[in-house]
């Protein structure tokens, strides 16, 4: 049986997630955020910002996604423009 391939905007390269994310939003959050991040939905971020993040897709520019747990936890997701890497961060691990 042949399952349909379904397509991927862009890679996310390495995953770094930061002590301060462990330690504070629970795994199965940050694996959620992650699969939301990739497949373009960028979470709590300005109109404009959703409008970079599209454009950035196309034009090979840095990703940023913001987040919430269910705890409350404020968490970013960035992903480099050369898709080298992914990392995950409390705002204060900036």
């Amino acid at each position: 049986m042949n399952f349909p391939t379904i397509p991927v905007p862009f890679s996310l390269g390495q995953i770094v997630v930061t002590p301060n994310v462990l330690e504070s939003v629970p795994r199965g959050e940050i694996f959620a955020a992650l699969r939301r991040h990739q497949s373009r939905d960028w979470g709590d971020v300005s109109p404009d910002s959703k409008l970079s993040n599209d454009r950035a897709i196309e034009d090979g520019e840095r990703l940023l996604s913001v987040y919430h747990s269910k705890g409350g936890i404020k968490f970013w997701i960035i992903t480099e423009a050369d898709r080298s890497a992914t990392t995950v961060l409390l705002p204060e691990d900036y």
